[in-house]
């Protein structure tokens, strides 16, 4: 693994804003322009350590599911939930919902096994950049090359297959969409499923409300909201006046089906992390993780239950005494070993890993420039240092997993 430098496209921001990503840079209140998008540079990776990324994802989220599985006991103590909702969870895994995807961060530098730092199985963004924008960027510099990245194939044929289990009807998107990150992430996730053959609804998350009338959640215009994916942390859903009526176990004929579904919460909370060393203390990619405290750990990283975008977050270790800024900590802490970002000439990565219908999906790499991956970093593309597969394998490949031979980006 290692970041190259590669050359600039020409109208580079407008292409970038054209595959969806419409923030390739932001202008600070005091003039500093950053980058979100990094054109210019490139990680590149050899298929070897392609291979074991993916087979850490393989292994990571079928340990997830376990440690799930085990914080919906509550053996663990309290998780930043109210109990009613960790009972709501603990329904919601047993009854098995459609679910579609996830993002696991990764600290990995070529050289030992990838660390997981955390998992954002409920409201992951960083999707569009993963899935499109990147993609588009391979096909113009290096069409020879190749890119860890089925992720629209697969989100496509994902859709497709929850059909059975979902209400007739169109499904319901909702989310913040005035943010801009959110906002596009909602839409290329609407636009996988359309192409999956739905028609859809997209709201705000404030237009979304219970009709006691109906009985039923309804949209902006009173229709009734029987599939819903929602980009709002269940958490934020928990909170809302109406969520008295929400159902962890609806069927296809009566209620709202979540997607992510409720049980999604616990592969979203910091909690999982401290679950899984439990489960598996010494596992390779795990780093320990603890809920009452560091413990033992002479280093180490307070992480917020809830938080996100690095905010909160502190850090005590040799050298680095850090407090990043945010609201995040009244829900609860977990306590994680420190593991350095690796240091690339000043970029520190992390690699975000896809699932999707749990299976892994893909890559996509941020990096920043300080300890802490916040909402200040860059997102970096990647190659494979092997040439590109013909269609025949890509589609022999896919339809391995059950995704129909024919399938393609079609953004």
């Amino acid at each position: 693994m290692r970041r190259i430098q590669v050359p600039l496209r020409e109208e580079w921001r407008e292409k970038v804003s054209r595959a969806g990503m419409l923030w390739p840079e932001e202008t600070k209140p005091d003039g500093t322009v950053l980058p979100w998008w990094a054109e210019g540079s490139a990680y590149e990776l050899d298929l070897t350590e392609i291979d074991a990324l993916e087979e850490t994802t393989t292994e990571l989220w079928a340990m997830c599911l376990e440690a799930a599985r085990y914080l919906a006991t509550g053996a663990m103590g309290p998780i930043g939930i109210p109990d009613w909702a960790l009972a709501g969870a603990r329904a919601s895994m047993e009854q098995d919902p459609p679910s579609l995807y996830a993002r696991f961060d990764l600290r990995y530098d070529g050289t030992g096994p990838a660390k997981l730092l955390e998992l954002n199985g409920d409201t992951p963004t960083m999707l569009v950049e993963s899935a499109v924008a990147q993609y588009h960027w391979l096909t113009e510099l290096f069409p020879e090359r190749d890119q860890w990245n089925s992720l629209h194939e697969r989100l496509v044929a994902t859709w497709a297959a929850m059909r059975p289990r979902l209400a007739p009807g169109p499904v319901h998107f909702v989310g913040v969409l005035d943010e801009v990150e959110e906002g596009a992430t909602l839409a290329y996730v609407r636009d996988t499923c359309e192409q999956a053959g739905y028609d859809t609804v997209i709201l705000q998350i404030a237009d979304l409300g219970w009709h006691t009338g109906q009985q039923t959640f309804v949209d902006h215009e009173n229709q009734p909201v029987r599939t819903c994916f929602k980009l709002y942390p269940w958490e934020d859903l928990f909170a809302e006046p109406f969520h008295p009526y929400l159902q962890p176990t609806p069927s296809v004929t009566t209620g709202t089906q979540w997607v992510e579904p409720w049980w999604k919460t616990l592969l979203s909370t910091k909690a999982l992390l401290a679950a899984l060393w439990r489960l598996y203390p010494d596992h390779p990619n795990l780093l320990p993780a603890y809920l009452d405290g560091p413990r033992g750990l002479r280093e180490w990283v307070a992480k917020p239950l809830h938080g996100r975008e690095g905010a909160s977050i502190r850090i005590h270790a040799d050298g680095v005494e850090e407090t990043h800024a945010g609201e995040y900590g009244p829900e609860g802490w977990c306590w994680q070993q420190w593991c350095p970002l690796p240091d690339i000439d000043g970029n520190r990565p992390v690699l975000g890993s896809w699932v999707v219908d749990g299976m892994p999906a893909g890559l996509g790499i941020r990096e920043s420039d300080g300890h802490i991956t916040d909402g200040d970093a860059r997102f970096v593309p990647h190659l494979i240092d092997a040439p590109a597969p013909s269609v025949q394998q890509v589609a022999d490949w896919l339809a391995e997993d059950g995704i129909p031979v024919g399938a393609e980006h079609q953004h």
